[in-house]
C-alpha cells in the first residue's frame, strides 16, 4: 500500500500559534505566554493563579460571550474580555496524524 499523506507530520510552530486569550474557544487549553497589562494588575493576576507557563482552558462562557470562566492551576475564574486581550497564550495543538 502506498499512502500519500499531505497532512501528515506538522513542525511544532504549526501546532502551537499566539494569540490572545479572548480568542480563545471554550474547551480550548492553551499555555500563559505573557501579561500585557499593568502591573498592579499583573500582580494581582499572578496571584490568582495566571502566571506565564501555566496551562489555562476555557471552561464556559457567560451570555454573549462576556464573562469567561477560565481554570488555571485548579482555580475557577472569571475574566472579562477587555482583560483577556491583554493575555497573550500559546495554543496547545493535537498532536498530527501519525505523531
Amino acid at each position: 500500500m502506498i499512502f500519500n499523506f499531505k497532512f501528515g507530520r506538522r513542525n511544532r510552530a504549526a501546532r502551537r500559534r499566539a494569540g490572545a486569550l479572548a480568542d480563545l474557544k471554550v474547551g480550548e487549553s492553551a499555555i500563559l505566554a505573557e501579561l500585557k497589562l499593568s502591573p498592579h494588575v499583573a500582580e494581582h493576576l499572578m496571584n490568582l493563579g495566571f502566571v506565564p507557563g501555566l496551562v489555562v482552558k476555557v471552561l464556559s462562557s457567560g451570555p454573549g460571550g462576556d464573562p469567561r470562566i477560565y481554570r488555571v492551576d485548579g482555580a475557577e475564574i472569571a475574566m472579562r474580555r477587555d482583560l483577556s486581550q491583554n493575555i497573550d497564550v500559546e495554543l496547545i495543538g493535537a498532536p498530527a496524524f501519525g505523531d
